[in-house]
């Protein structure tokens, strides 16, 4: 992890406070920004998205999909805990939390942006930052880059889906068409795109490859950092008068953080599926792609919306939670090998 992953969280306080001040001093340049729009879509955060997006999508070998035979348990438990519990605990703890147990010290007109936008936060499964976990714990690394693989090609068909499913339950009206857009604009146009660009470069050599993707790389954050100013910008005001709401939305995501990766490092073990598989298993169903999920937010319900704050407080716990996933993984290796199932798969 580079240094300036590894204290990602501080980057991102900064954002706050550089995001809050601008905006409150200087509203217009934000207003402006907010409406250039077309069909919905903010043009100067789509380009943004995409530069955030493509960069990452690089590093997806789509031909990697081969692997998931060979570790087909690990990649069930993957697809299970990502797809059938992941974005419906999330609506759940949502409901409860945002609903109902925070209600009274939350505005009462964007309680059901802020529960849409831990919805969309979790039906978006980590693209780019599994492979800074999934190093840190040893893990397989054939595994991660299929798991990455599947779960992007799962994600074109059923992201929208679910996503409205979910919005639907919880009674917050689904903008279908913003919705599908949105997948077209900021999933598969991307994926599309990556994918032809890494045939390009890998014709010129890997190497070519390597060397686009370190050059891309800072562009790539300093384009989430620029978003998340923009975003700020506009919350500041709803920030100053009510500090807690960042905190209060930060709760249910922890929850379902340690809950998701617990239930699917917990699977693994059943399963009798090796360590080095069981930990990036674990940690993709921990973790979100929250580009996406920003950039979802703030095109169904605009910039200065709940929804669109909800999924940026995912991008602010995102790097010191997941690195207590990772130590909490590395550090009950023993105990996990010690399971029977484990055991007899190896013996």
């Amino acid at each position: 992890m580079s240094f300036f992953e590894r204290y990602l969280t501080l980057w991102v306080a900064a954002c706050i406070v550089v995001g809050i001040t601008l905006g409150h001093f200087f509203p217009a340049p934000f207003q402006a920004v907010g409406g250039l729009e077309v069909a919905q879509v903010n043009l100067p955060v789509a380009g943004l998205i995409w530069l955030m997006i493509i960069p990452m999508l690089l590093k997806i070998d789509f031909g990697a999909l081969s692997e998931v035979r060979r570790h087909w348990r690990g990649m069930g438990v993957t697809v299970f805990v990502n797809w059938a519990v992941k974005p419906f605990s999330m609506a759940l703890l949502g409901w409860l939390f945002l609903g109902v147990l925070f209600a009274p010290w939350l505005p009462a007109g964007q309680i059901d942006s802020y529960i849409a936008g831990l919805i969309i936060l979790a039906a978006a499964p980590c693209t780019a930052m599994v492979f800074v976990w999934s190093h840190l714990c040893d893990g397989e690394p054939h595994f991660t880059l299929s798991q990455v693989a599947l779960n992007d090609s799962i994600m074109v068909v059923a992201f929208a889906p679910i996503v409205g499913l979910l919005l639907g339950l919880s009674s917050i009206v689904v903008p279908w068409e913003t919705l599908l857009l949105s997948v077209a604009v900021f999933i598969v146009i991307p994926v599309v795109i990556s994918q032809l660009l890494r045939r390009h470069l890998l014709r010129r050599g890997p190497e070519v490859l390597e060397k686009t993707l370190a050059r891309l790389h800072p562009f790539s954050l300093g384009a989430l950092l620029l978003t998340l100013v923009l975003l700020f910008g506009f919350q500041g005001e709803q920030i100053l008068a009510q500090p807690l709401i960042i905190l209060l939305l930060a709760v249910p995501i922890l929850i379902q953080v340690y809950f998701n990766a617990g239930l699917a490092y917990w699977l693994n073990r059943r399963f009798g599926v090796a360590h080095c598989v069981a930990g990036p298993s674990a940690l993709i169903g921990a973790s979100n792609f929250f580009e996406l999920a920003v950039a979802t937010a703030i095109g169904l319900f605009g910039f200065d919306s709940g929804a669109a704050l909800a999924t940026v407080v995912g991008v602010l716990v995102e790097v010191p939670v997941m690195l207590t996933v990772v130590r909490l993984v590395n550090r009950s290796k023993g105990w996990y090998e010690a399971g029977p199932a484990v055991a007899d798969s190896r013996s």
